[in-house]
């Protein structure tokens, strides 16, 4: 499996990844959904897309979204074919866009919204935490893409403050921050374990 930075070559696939979104949205009853050929198309030609071939044969696909003037990133569209669910593949999609992001878009916050629990635990691992949709962009363009998800009346009636969706948030000052006490810390501990094994030793 051969999972890449989606480049022209792979504009091949835009309509086949296009239907797949579709359908397996139409399949769960939740989601964005309906991402034109066009719309997939415009996210490989940024380089804006990860893409997973086996071989030549679609196997996954997931795309960065760049949100209130580079301030936030969303990953959305995140696409396994059928035939290659269940492999763990999902996951090595989401880390490598993950990575990817963070190496394109340094200081901006990741974020996304789901109601898939297998992509929530992915999320978790890759250090994102549950926020509420207020900690999110206020981009309107962002919101307008929720107008194709059946739930869209919900988002709309608590004026996007809620929906079945859940918000998670990876803040990479928040995340430099927890490490740099997470290390004081852990230096503090290691200075007292060497003290008092000094002291034993001198006993």
């Amino acid at each position: 499996m051969n999972i890449v930075i989606a480049g022209k070559s792979h504009i091949q696939y835009a309509k086949q990844i296009s239907e797949l979104i579709a359908s397996s949205a139409q399949v769960r009853g939740t989601g964005i959904a309906r991402r034109t050929p066009e719309y997939i198309v415009s996210k490989i030609e940024n380089k804006n897309a990860v893409i997973a071939l086996d071989g030549d044969v679609f196997a996954g696909f997931c795309y960065i979204e760049v949100w209130g003037h580079s301030k936030y990133v969303a990953h959305s569209g995140l696409i396994v074919a059928p035939e290659y669910r269940g492999k763990g593949l999902a996951k090595a999609i989401k880390t490598k866009i993950f990575e990817y992001s963070r190496e394109k878009y340094p200081d901006a916050k990741v974020f996304g919204i789901t109601t898939g629990l297998p992509v929530m635990k992915i999320n978790y691992e890759l250090g994102y935490k549950p926020v509420t949709f207020s900690e999110l962009t206020d981009d309107p363009d962002f919101w307008k893409g929720c107008q194709t998800c059946k739930n869209y009346d919900v988002l709309t009636r608590t004026d996007h403050k809620m929906c079945l969706c859940t918000g998670m948030l990876y803040d990479p000052q928040a995340d430099a921050e927890e490490k740099t006490y997470d290390n004081a810390v852990m230096s503090r501990l290691n200075k007292i374990k060497q003290s008092l094994f000094l002291n034993k030793k001198k006993a």
